[in-house]
């Protein structure tokens, strides 16, 4: 029972781990508007005393030796929506990476934003065997964890111990090692869309490529746009793509909150090639180069001119003013953002000690939306860009790529999930457990 429910998590975490001692592994963040990939090369860490072949596994440890992205073809929402579309444009992305680090790569870790993800706070207690806490008493304290019954098409994706506490010692990231009686656990349950999933495993396999790994979009960008302090005192991570917004909350630097809004960028350019009747492509470029949310007087008098719909210059030229293009951008921009307050406000987002809002995802990058952000939200905003890791191209280090370097992060310094422990398969939660990773069994 125990190898049957974590052979799936553990068998990738296993090659994760082989990749790793070669010293080299992928990441790819697959988009709405864009699929991105990076090489990461690990090197061990001189002054700890590891072996040469064996990298430390600690944030820093590695560096970026290729980069590629390229526009995302066969995904809406972050879903696959055509599965021969979505490969092609996943090995474009590929192979512009590992042209760039001149090598193969087998090993990949994804990332999406898709899949409607849902969280749900557990918690379990169990009595500490021989007085110091032990691997097993972590098995044992997860197992004690109720599962609830998310349904049939939502399956585990991570399930992270946020929080331990020792005969009322709360507060504790690591127990082993510590003297007490009695166990205790808070974990997040993070549940996606399984058919979502499914899709996507299922192109990375037509792709040739070997998975070590699958991570929730909003969890990888919040490790990027996220400092220190923020993820200490308590912050959200709003990560504004095409097709979703993520949500995602952390606390003592860990999640303890995650969801989505199936509208973004995209959808703004859908409202401007509407109002102007436009192509997407035009409408596009019109919101990248000429786009805001906040009107000014200079902004009546700046005249845009517009493509013909004939597809001629000089018949039927038309021109808009910037204030009008704002007028067409800003009210898709504040149904997303009222979006985003109802989940803060659902998750009791203001019981937090910090309640700073760090805005990421290249529809951030819109001038004006940091203050309409603020002003929406009502709490203090700003414009996140991914943490600066070694090797990393400058074209690579604007907010829209806060998912594949957060992807990074996480594999360089893992958090410990309930599947990296021993489990007993006797106990009434892991049954639960096993009933929940179901899928990962049976369609693996």
């Amino acid at each position: 029972m125990r190898r049957q429910l974590y052979e799936v998590q553990r068998a990738m975490r296993a090659r994760r781990e082989a990749a790793l001692r070669r010293g080299v592994i992928a990441v790819l963040d697959i988009g709405t508007s864009k699929v991105a990939c990076l090489v990461l090369q690990f090197v061990p860490d001189e002054g700890s005393g590891a072996p040469a072949d064996r990298p430390t596994l600690r944030q820093g440890a590695f560096r970026v030796i290729g980069a590629a992205n390229t526009r995302s073809r066969g995904v809406a929402f972050g879903e696959v929506a055509s599965m021969e579309e979505c490969e092609r444009a996943i090995r474009t992305a590929i192979q512009g990476a590992q042209k760039m680090a001149n090598l193969r790569v087998d090993h990949v870790i994804v990332g999406f934003s898709g899949g409607r993800p849902r969280s749900y706070g557990l918690n379990g207690e169990t009595e500490v065997r021989h007085g110091a806490v032990a691997e097993h008493d972590i098995g044992h304290v997860l197992a004690a964890c109720e599962v609830p019954d998310h349904g049939h098409d939502f399956e585990a994706i991570h399930a992270l111990p946020v929080n331990f506490c020792l005969d009322g010692r709360t507060g504790l990231t690591d127990p082993r090692g510590q003297i007490g009686r009695t166990l205790a656990v808070d974990m997040h349950l993070l549940t996606i869309n399984s058919a979502a999933l499914r899709n996507v495993i299922h192109c990375i396999r037509r792709c040739d490529l070997e998975l070590a790994g699958v991570a929730a979009g909003v969890y990888a960008s919040g490790l990027a746009a996220l400092i220190e302090d923020e993820q200490e005192l308590g912050a959200a991570c709003v990560d504004i793509g095409a097709g979703t917004t993520g949500i995602s909350i952390f606390v003592r630097r860990q999640m303890i909150y995650a969801d989505s809004v199936r509208m973004g960028g995209a959808h703004v350019t859908s409202d401007i090639a509407h109002a102007l009747r436009i192509t997407p492509q035009e409408a596009e470029r019109l919101k990248t180069m000429h786009g805001g949310l906040v009107a000014t007087g200079l902004d009546d008098r700046e005249m845009i001119d517009l493509p013909s719909a004939l597809g001629g210059w000089d018949h039927d030229r038309r021109q808009v003013s910037r204030s009008e293009l704002i007028g067409v951008m800003r009210p898709r921009v504040e149904e997303i953002l009222e979006e985003v307050r109802e989940r803060l406000d659902a998750a009791g987002f203001e019981y937090l000690p910090g309640q700073r809002i760090v805005l990421t995802g290249g529809s951030a990058q819109i001038p004006g939306f940091e203050m309409i952000a603020s002003r929406f939200l009502g709490r203090q905003c700003r414009v996140g860009k991914p943490l600066r890791v070694r090797g990393l191209p400058g074209s690579a280090t604007g907010s829209a790529f806060a998912g594949a370097v957060g992807l990074a992060l996480h594999v360089s310094h893992p958090q410990d999930e309930c599947w990296d422990f021993e489990v007993p398969a006797d106990r009434q939660g892991a049954r639960r457990v096993t009933r929940a990773l179901r899928w990962f069994k049976e369609n693996w």
